[in-house]
């Protein structure tokens, strides 16, 4: 692991395109501001992680063909609905 110390609004680049810089530090916390391109997500670890398991879960379910269906129709009926109401 690299460790570096960094004071506030002093920064980091990892790679060419993200920059991770200190915002504030008080007491044990300290804020950090984080810029990166949009296609690059940024989560806490343990958002990471819940994303992951879930991830996991919904690998190791079973698929039904008929449930995609009937998403398939409700999502086609609401379409039709809106482009309704639009005309109104």
């Amino acid at each position: 692991m690299l460790v570096l110390a960094r004071r506030v609004n002093e920064s980091i680049m990892i790679g060419d395109t993200i920059e991770v810089v200190v915002i504030d530090i008080k007491g044990d916390q300290v804020k950090l501001g984080i810029r990166a391109p949009k296609r690059i997500t940024v989560h806490r670890k343990e958002i990471y992680e819940e994303i992951q398991q879930e991830n996991i879960a919904a690998m190791k379910s079973e698929f039904k063909e008929d449930t995609l269906h009937e998403f398939s129709d409700f999502f086609e009926k609401k379409g039709k609905e809106a482009e309704d109401d639009e005309k109104k």
